[in-house]
């Protein structure tokens, strides 16, 4: 799936800010999804089913804002004629302040993103979960949970994990049997776990080096000794072994233990995410040392550098305002510049906040 760019992500914010500032005194906001491939003509006949429907609201002056926001997006839908290659998100309702009023506006966009979720929904406040989520950063991980029986293999998109593949091995029980047939089964055993194990390491190849730079890590969980038979021996290759960002000791395999590795894993993902933003940070500080006409700090000379489309990298500090927010993106999309929101939870986030909140490194010098 491919990244969503800056101007939709800004457009998508714009759309979404405008919609929060409403908020209706009974449930009468419409707010309609309608999934990629979905025949618009159905949405209209529905949305026209609802309009009857909403003749039995006892409220007047609710029914009549139900009915008029209805009636709005069906115009609007039919001006529109196909849904649109990602779908369509539509929001209408009465929007003026006081009883009685009517402003009866509608919004649509179609999402940078394809929509696979139908919604209809009549509310206090238009329903924009699913276009919020379109603009988080979707950092993938790679998850394994195993023992010397079952291993799991999943990825975590955001907060979702993602199971891919599942692997039994054939390792057999434990015997009870003396001398000879002990240490034969022990050798079998031995055999089985290890050709389980260089499956496993197979299937992480196969799922996770496809995913080239999208893949941010890899975390291992499962009983310890068998983690650490796993680790030390020859099965991952050098290329798994670097994306390798920790492991933790589990008491479950299959779904039981994704669950609970993520939620062991916390520290490990937030550790990550700060060393990232430390990274990021040094480097500004690095080029502020050493070349000091190519990095710039503080709104008033990096609002300059955006004008002058000088910027290449933009950071602002996580505790900047939204407006101030909202120009200094639209800035940098205007003039193709990165952007990065950096945190206070490391010394150099707090070294950005105290240099004004926003900095910047630059394509070329300016005096």
């Amino acid at each position: 799936m491919a990244a969503i760019t800056a101007e939709q992500k800004l457009k998508l914010k714009k759309l979404i800010k405008e919609l929060h500032s409403h908020k209706a005194p009974h449930t009468e906001f419409v707010t309609v999804y309608i999934p990629t491939g979905y025949e618009m003509t159905k949405i209209i006949q529905h949305l026209a089913e609802e309009q009857g429907t909403a003749s039995n609201i006892k409220s007047a002056s609710t029914r009549k804002n139900v009915q008029n926001a209805l009636e709005k997006m069906i115009q609007h839908l039919r001006t529109i004629g196909n849904t649109p290659a990602n779908g369509l998100a539509v929001f209408s309702g009465n929007v003026a302040a006081g009883e009685g009023k009517q402003d009866v506006r509608v919004w649509s966009i179609e999402p940078p993103i394809p929509l696979n979720t139908r919604i209809y929904r009549c509310d206090k406040n238009f329903v924009t979960d699913l276009i919020e989520e379109m603009m988080v950063e979707k950092e993938v991980y790679g998850l394994v949970v195993l023992d010397r029986r079952d291993a799991t293999i999943a990825l975590l998109k955001g907060k979702t994990i993602v199971p891919l593949q599942k692997t039994h091995s054939e390792v057999p029980g434990k015997t009870k049997a003396g001398g000879q047939s002990a240490a034969r089964y022990a050798r079998l055993r031995e055999g089985a776990a290890k050709d389980h194990f260089k499956k496993i390491a197979e299937y992480m190849k196969e799922q996770f080096l496809s995913l080239g730079k999208d893949l941010k890590g890899i975390i291992i969980g499962g009983p310890g000794v068998t983690i650490n038979d796993f680790m030390n021996k020859s099965f991952l290759t050098g290329d798994l072994k670097k994306k390798i960002i920790g492991t933790k000791d589990l008491s479950y395999t299959g779904e039981f233990g994704l669950q609970e590795l993520l939620e062991k894993s916390e520290d490990l993902l937030a550790e990550e995410e700060v060393a990232k933003e430390k990274k990021i940070m040094q480097r500004f500080l690095t080029v502020l040392r050493d070349a000091p006409k190519k990095a710039t700090y503080g709104e008033k000379e990096t609002l300059k550098a955006l004008e002058m489309a000088a910027v290449d990298l933009l950071l602002i500090s996580e505790n900047i305002e939204d407006d101030q927010l909202a120009l200094l993106e639209e800035k940098a999309q205007e003039g193709g510049a990165k952007v990065k929101i950096i945190s206070v939870e490391t010394r150099e986030g707090v070294q950005l906040r105290d240099l004004g909140g926003v900095a910047a490194i630059l394509r070329f010098e300016i005096e």
